[in-house]
This record gives C-alpha cells, sequence and structure tokens, in this order.
C-alpha cells in the first residue's frame, strides 16, 4: 500500500507556508512520519528556512526539491510552495547529493550514487530516481550520462533543472533542510512494481535541417556557416514574425532549436543575442550537430503532455495509477501564458482519482527505457509511481 499527498501553499511568508503545508500533509496522511517529501518552492523563499521549518514538523525519512519557476499541485498553480508526501509498504526512497558540479560531474554523480540502496540489493526489480540539478552549474547533458553510468544503466532518471522563474541568478536544490548550489540531489525510488516514465514534447521542423557549424557550450556561433543571428533573423522575416535584435526572448519562445537523434528531437531554447552574432542557449548544443527551428501551439503541447501521460502509465504494465509528477520548462509557461493551464487539464484527464505535483524548471531531465534521454528544454516529462 503506498499513501500519497499533495499540497500547495500561496503563502507570503516562510513561517506561514510551512505551517499551511505540514497542516495539509498531516491531514491528508495516516500517518504522522512520511518516508519522503518532495519540495518545489518559488524562490520568494528562503530554502533553509522554509525546508528546516517542514523537516522539524513533518520529520520525513528523505527530503528532497528544488528551487522552481512555477509550481503546481492538480489544476492549481501559481507563485508558492507545493509538496508531495509518501509513505509506502512497496516503494523504498533514499536521498543523495552530490557537490562541485560545475567542476566535475562525474564525481557528483558518484556521490549520488553511493546513496543508492537499489545497487546492492535485488529485492526491488523496478528503480528510478527523482534528478534535480542546480541548472546554472551547466553540463546536465554529461551529468545524466555519468548517473547512468554510475548506476550500470539500471535507473530510469526523471526530473529537471531547478528553476528561479527565468531569471538566472540563483537555482538551489533542496537535500534536508539546506538549499545547496552547484549541486545535483537525488531521489531513489525502488519498487515491487513497474514505475512509468514517459517522455513529450510538441514541436516539430520550420525549417530544413541545418549544421552547427560553431558552437562552444550553450553558445551557438554559426550554422551553414552563417552567423546564428543572421539564420534567425532570415527566418523571422521569411515566417513575418517579430525579431527584436535587443529584446529577442518573445520570438525565441516560438522559434527554438530542435537537435536531430535519430529517433527525435532534443529541444534547446535561445535566450539572447551576443553581440558578436551568436546566440545564447539554455543548455549546450554540440558542433557538427544537425538542428532545426522548431514551431509549435498551445494545442500541440498540450496533446504532448498528454502522449507523454500516457506513455508513463502504460509503463506500469496494468498497475493503477497511485501519484505522478509532472515536469515542463518555463519556456513553455511563459509562451503559453493562461492556456498552459490546457496542459494540466491533459494530466487531470489522465489520472482521474490519482493526483500529481510539479513544477516549471530551467530545463527537463529524462532518462528511460524506450524513451529519448538526456537533458532537454520545452519538454513534457511524466513519472507515475504504481498504487
Amino acid at each position: 500500500m503506498t499513501e500519497s499527498a499533495i499540497v500547495y501553499t500561496e503563502a507570503p511568508d516562510c513561517e506561514g507556508a510551512a505551517a499551511e503545508l505540514s497542516e495539509k500533509v498531516s491531514a491528508a496522511l495516516s500517518c504522522q512520519q512520511p518516508d519522503a517529501l518532495i519540495v518545489f518552492a518559488s524562490p520568494r523563499y528562503d530554502p533553509s528556512e522554509l525546508l528546516s521549518k517542514l523537516m522539524a514538523s513533518l520529520r520525513p525519512g528523505v527530503l528532497v526539491g528544488a528551487s522552481s519557476a512555477g509550481e503546481f499541485a492538480g489544476q492549481v498553480r501559481g507563485d508558492g510552495a507545493c509538496v508531495m508526501a509518501l509513505r509506502s509498504e512497496t516503494i523504498k526512497f533514499a536521498a543523495g547529493i552530490g557537490r562541485g558540479l560545475s567542476a566535475d560531474r562525474a564525481a557528483a554523480a558518484r556521490a549520488v550514487a553511493t546513496s543508492f540502496k537499489g545497487l546492492s540489493t535485488d529485492d526491488y526489480p523496478h528503480r528510478a530516481a527523482l534528478v534535480m540539478t542546480d541548472a546554472l552549474a551547466g553540463h546536465a547533458d554529461e551529468l545524466v550520462d555519468e548517473l547512468t553510468l554510475a548506476t550500470s544503466g539500471s535507473y530510469q532518471f526523471f526530473g529537471g533543472g531547478a528553476g528561479d522563474n527565468g531569471q538566472f541568478q540563483r537555482t538551489p536544490v533542496f537535500f534536508g533542510t539546506e538549499g545547496a548550489t552547484d549541486a545535483v540531489v537525488a531521489l531513489e525510488i525502488l519498487s515491487k512494481k513497474p514505475i512509468g516514465v514517459g517522455v513529450g514534447h510538441g514541436w516539430e521542423p520550420a525549417t530544413p535541417p541545418m549544421r552547427v557549424t560553431e558552437a562552444v557550450g550553450s553558445r551557438l556561433v554559426s550554422l551553414n556557416g552563417a552567423s546564428a543571428a543572421q539564420v534567425f533573423q532570415k527566418h523571422a522575416a521569411a515566417t513575418q514574425q517579430a525579431l527584436d535584435i535587443e529584446a529577442p526572448l518573445p520570438f525565441f519562445l516560438h522559434n527554438i532549436i530542435g537537435i536531430e537523434t535519430g529517433g527525435g528531437y532534443r529541444l534547446r531554447v535561445p535566450l539572447g543575442i551576443n553581440t558578436d552574432g551568436s546566440v545564447a542557449c539554455a543548455a549546450d548544443i554540440p558542433t557538427g550537430a544537425l538542428v532545426h527551428i522548431m514551431r509549435t501551439t498551445a494545442k500541440s503541447a498540450a496533446d504532448a503532455a498528454a502522449r507523454a501521460t500516457s506513455s508513463a502509465v502504460q509503463g506500469l504494465n496494468g498497475n493503477k495509477p497511485k501519484v505522478a509528477l509532472f515536469f515542463d520548462c518555463v519556456a513553455t509557461r511563459l509562451r503559453l501564458g493562461d492556456a498552459f493551464g490546457l496542459e494540466l487539464q491533459s494530466l487531470v484527464d489522465a489520472f482521474g482519482d490519482a493526483g500529481f505535483m510539479g513544477c516549471n524548471t530551467h530545463g527537463q531531465i529524462a532518462r528511460a527505457s524506450g524513451q529519448f534521454g538526456g537533458f532537454h528544454n520545452c519538454t513534457a516529462v511524466v513519472c507515475v509511481l504504481p498504487e
């Protein structure tokens, strides 16, 4: 049996937020001490104060989470904090943290993996981990690769980059009472029943493929030998869209980069245009890759979330869903505005009585059997835990 509680608050201060969240969790669970607590909170809250109060009042076995860029519990969403409390007889939890992420992804991944109990027991055949990383530390693709190596490919990963409402100033992850930067945290989930992870996006190519002739990390320098800025300007003119070089984000939210993977597209959000004509993106783009400028609609985004949810539910192999975690990009929320509610409604329609919680992130993590893997932008990621 698995018990869960999903609660939300928009209280203006940490004391009020922690008190409201704790009261609601205690009322929803038959026990007073959850095995695991997952917390996503607006950057307006002080992480240490909020987490310390939650730990003191609820006394969970483990606590993980992250600062976020929009929080939701079902269709309730806003600028606040949400909590998922879990207690189970068939699912076991452990938590780990890896530090110094920007300097050494392999060491950070190994530090996380040392906390995982599933690497030393066969009692739980189904293994997954919620992974939240400091988005500003970068190298998230490499981190996911290193986590896969550290766990011998035996885990499904899902989660994302901690957010700060798109300000890109400070994006801590939560571990116990600590809000840590330059770090990654993970919640290990070991289950006797299958765990479902689904991934989807509603973007399609708007241009023919172009070769990345130069890129430096997340700075896209040139495509087909032309400066990245010139390519976007030409596309804006051809599609009769407005592109303000000084303030390009409104254009970029509707015109992102899709990297061909052979089995789909890995998405990257452009953020700004540099004086040298290069374009700053939210995550790395490899030199030599084939890419497209991509397009989408609000309906396509909602349909993609529905597909990701359906895929995750199918991964349960007939078991009934109990509770789910959902992540999508802050860029998606900014682009869709109120229409982002369509994505949340698609999960409500799919899950019925099973609740879900999540947040908008600065990039999404997904690596699961049968799914394209790694670090993404503008992508819906769903994990469903069985009843």
